[in-house]
């Protein structure tokens, strides 16, 4: 890895990083503040009024304890989309971006491998997630204590982020691939944000019900399944190690590409 080109990118990632913290903080802060026995009977009751609304952004689940109550506000819609929009915007910018522009030449003509310059905006772009989840994981767990102390376990927790985890790993992985593959940003963009989205689109259809419901066999948000992780299920824990694998096999396969394409552009 070159360490000044790593720096060099996490202090552009920073400014991302510290907007969508942010709007995260917002989000979950309002959440879990919202909890208590009258608005959770409340948005309990629009569940069933308003069913498919509510399910097709990941809201259909009538809230028991705390995290059940994350989990149906958070965790289908707005801890989906946030970080999603992270990975496409600086997967693009950190290797389609450089090519499109022309710098791309001026790194590859140091004496510095393409390998090694792939690779470590690869772990930029990793770093980046890993980052925003465990900020999210710290954030939900200190509101929850600070707020409601004891209502919400920390091992449930961890078993539910690690998930959202994997999630974004391999989303990550389709948007660093396109980013590898693309030497014009607009290509690289309908591909690396294209896909993702349409795979969310799909997963709003399928949780509605109804006929469509097979399409969720098309979208890998499928495969993330917090209400499983949560009680433990093994259909639950092989979705989170299909992501994984899945981001384990986009992000090699991007380097390759990238080492082989041509950059004399």
């Amino acid at each position: 890895m070159n360490k000044a080109l790593f720096l060099r990118e996490m202090k552009k990632s920073a400014k991302l990083l510290l907007l969508f913290a942010a709007v995260i903080t917002l989000y979950v802060s309002c959440i879990i503040y919202l909890y208590d026995p009258e608005t959770t009977e409340m948005l309990n009751r629009f569940v069933e009024v308003m069913p498919e609304l509510m399910a097709a952004v990941g809201m259909g689940t009538i809230a028991g304890d705390l995290l059940e109550f994350m989990v149906s506000y958070l965790y289908g819609f707005i801890l989906l989309i946030f970080p999603m929009l992270f990975c496409i915007l600086r997967a693009n910018g950190l290797i389609a971006k450089y090519v499109d522009g022309g710098a791309m030449l001026w790194l590859t003509a140091a004496p510095v491998k393409r390998r090694k310059i792939a690779f470590t905006q690869m772990t930029v772009l990793v770093c980046g997630i890993l980052l925003l989840l465990i900020y999210t994981t710290a954030l939900e767990f200190f509101i929850a204590s600070l707020l409601f102390p004891g209502e919400l376990m920390l091992r449930e927790l961890l078993l539910v982020n690690l998930g959202l985890l994997a999630m974004h790993f391999f989303l990550g992985g389709i948007c660093f691939f396109a980013s590898c593959t693309f030497s014009d940003t607009r290509l690289s963009l309908a591909v690396g944000a294209g896909l993702p989205t349409l795979m969310f689109v799909f997963q709003m259809i399928a949780n509605v019900g109804g006929n469509l419901r097979w399409i969720r066999f098309l979208s890998a948000f499928t495969l993330f399944d917090p209400t499983g992780l949560i009680a433990e299920k093994t259909g639950a824990a092989m979705g989170l190690i299909g992501l994984l694998l899945g981001g384990l096999l986009l992000y090699p396969a991007g380097i390759a590409v990238f080492c082989k394409k041509d950059l004399a552009i």
